[in-house]
């Protein structure tokens, strides 16, 4: 069984950064993606960004150019740089990690962008 945990969000102003980590342990069988989701209050889970295990990376419309995946294989760790924030960002952010046999999920981190 695989374990997610992040860590990383917070309260920022629009136009700061924030950057969020996911750390994998357990049981963990390569090769397997890695997602970032994320919900915000009314709204469904939408994808943000993902990198798979040969590091093509993939983002969402609205993220594009302000976000950055990036993975550490060696410690099972992805990471998400989000730079100029907008408050259209706020929402829990979900790392999710993904192969052809198991799926597992994070307990989701708060990011609120606010003056």
């Amino acid at each position: 069984q695989v374990q997610l945990v992040e860590s990383g969000g917070g309260l920022v102003q629009p136009g700061g950064s924030l950057r969020l980590s996911c750390a994998a342990s357990g049981s963990i069988f390569r090769p397997y993606a890695m997602n970032w989701y994320r919900q915000a209050p009314g709204k469904q889970r939408e994808s943000v960004a993902s990198v798979t295990s040969l590091g093509a990376t993939n983002y969402a419309a609205s993220v594009k150019g302000r976000f950055t995946i990036s993975r550490d294989n060696a410690k099972n760790t992805v990471y998400l740089q989000m730079n100029s924030l907008k408050p259209e960002d706020t929402a829990v952010y979900y790392c999710n990690f993904r192969s052809t046999t198991w799926s597992a999920w994070g307990q989701g981190t708060q990011v609120t962008v606010s003056s």
